[in-house]
Formats: structure tokens, sequence, C-alpha cells
């Protein structure tokens, strides 16, 4: 039996259907079953709830082979580190309770950089993941640099003026990866019972971009003219706390930001191994491209 924490957004709703399809035993913990994928529901184990919630846990971790564990940030928290490791330290006991085989986390790179120690959601995320290593669980940390989904935000932007803004770089070469190939490397890695102890497993998709790069395969992809345009650290996060962002969860995302812009996730060198098969130019055509073309 394989747990899935956060079964409806965009890791999560993949690895489910991953996970089907190798004919897992699959029990989700989800606040509201509607929102699973179509003709998921029959097909799973349901316990309703929040994952920060030991009784709820407690329930969906009894008899469990693995756990998927995926924090979503909540983006109006008083603080980061409450964020993470205050959601996740109140079921901390029972990964080892239910005895527990192996745990896949959702993580970030940066670990052992100079800029870890100051970027934001990914040094709460680290926290997070010694606090989950320290119970002693058999953990894997899949390390991620930003996401190639992160870019549907901008769907909007995109279709009305041409343009996607960012408070990054736009010539520093950088992973992405897209979360359909994160999901399978979590799905390969939770029905896989040979290996024990913590350890990091970095997901970096098959190749390092910039952003003015990403706007030019973007253009491409929509045969119209697309750019980066990078913005004042200050008016992102004022950005970012107009969309709903509380002060402390808005300043983790530019700290977060300007540490990819200082090497956070340029610290793990690139190999076959850890490197991904969908590029952006894929994603964009199979993703982008129909979000930018509905609107």
């Amino acid at each position: 039996m394989i747990v899935v924490t956060a079964p409806t957004g965009n890791i999560g709703r993949r690895l489910v259907q991953d996970l089907l399809d190798a004919d897992a035993s699959v029990r989700v913990v989800v606040r509201d079953p509607a929102r699973l994928a179509p003709g998921v529901a029959e097909r799973v184990e349901i316990v309703h709830g929040s994952h920060s919630d030991p009784a709820v846990v407690a329930e969906a971790f009894a008899g469990a082979d693995a756990v998927f564990w995926l924090v979503a940030a909540d983006p109006r928290a008083n603080d980061v580190d409450a964020a993470y490791s205050g959601f996740t330290r109140p079921v901390l006991e029972a990964f080892t309770a239910q005895s527990i085989g192996r745990v896949v986390g959702i993580s970030a790179l940066g670990r052992d950089t100079p800029v870890a120690g100051h970027a934001g959601h990914v040094t709460a995320t680290l926290a997070m993941d010694d606090l989950i290593a320290d119970t002693g669980v058999p953990y894997r940390a899949l390390t991620m640099p930003s996401f190639m989904d992160n870019t549907l935000w901008q769907a909007g932007r995109i279709a009305a003026e041409g343009v996607f803004p960012g408070p990054n770089l736009p010539d520093l070469p950088a992973p992405m990866v897209a979360t359909r190939d994160i999901a399978a490397v979590a799905a390969r890695l939770l029905c896989d019972d040979t290996w024990t102890g913590f350890d990091e497993v970095p997901v970096l998709g098959p190749q390092d971009l910039t952003y003015d790069e990403m706007a030019a395969i973007i253009s491409d992809v929509l045969s119209r003219p697309v750019r980066y345009q990078q913005i004042p650290g200050e008016v992102y996060k004022a950005n970012m706390m107009r969309v709903g962002y509380s002060e402390p969860m808005a300043q983790a995302l530019l700290d977060m930001a300007l540490a990819k812009d200082n090497g956070l996730d340029n610290g793990v060198a690139r190999t076959a191994r850890n490197s991904t098969p969908t590029t952006f130019r894929q994603w964009c055509t199979d993703v982008l491209k129909p979000a930018v073309d509905s609107l």
C-alpha cells in the first residue's frame, strides 16, 4: 500500500496515475475528493482530511508500505518555517509508529551551497527534510530546481502582452524540470523496496536554460514574440502580496529567487542518472501552448 499526500496537485495527480498504471495499491489523503482526477476515486482508498493532522495521518499510514510526502506551503503562513516544519512536526511520530518502510518527499536543490542558509522556501524545505530523516525512516528527498509548470502562472501575460516577468537574472543557465518527470521518479522509488537510509535524489530535467532562452523557445512554439522581463525584487514581492501571499511568505519567495541567482540550483553536476526526459520545448508544446491558446 502506497500513501499519496497532496494527490490533487501537479505532482500528486500525475503520481497517483503512474502508480495505478503500475498496478500499485494506492491510498490518498485529501480534503476534497471531488478534486481528484476523473476516475481516480473509484480506484484508490480515500482518507479525508489534512496530512498535518496526526489523527488523519494515523489512519492513512496504518498498514502502509510507503508514503509520498509533499507540503504545499500555505501562502498566508506567518512564517516560512511554520509552513514546512510546523506542518510536518505534528505527524513525525507516525512515520515510525506505523513502521513505514520508506518515504519519498519533494524537496529542493541547494544543500551545502553557500546560499542554502538564506534561501527562503528552500532553507525551510531542507530543515523539514532533516526532521523526517532524524526519525530514522528510510527517506529519499527529491531535490528539485524550478518547475517548468510554474510558467503557467504567466500564461495570461504571455497571451496578452507577449512577456513573462520575474526577479531572476535573464542570462544565468540553470536546470528546470517538468512535474510529470518528478512524478515518474517518485513512483519508481515508492515501488522499490530495496533502498534504506536517507539520501537526496536530484531531478534536474534534461538541460540548463536561461530565462532568455526559455523566452525564445516559447516564442517559437507559440509562433509569436515573447520576452522575459527581469523586475526589481521589491516589485516581485509586492506582486506576490497582491495575489494573497503574506509578507513573510512573499519575502521567502524573493529570498529563494535571489539565492537561485547566486548558484542555489547549480551545485549538483548533471549526469545521465539525474537528468529527466521532458524538454522545455516539449512541455511548452504539450502544456503551455494549449493554455495560452485557450485564453
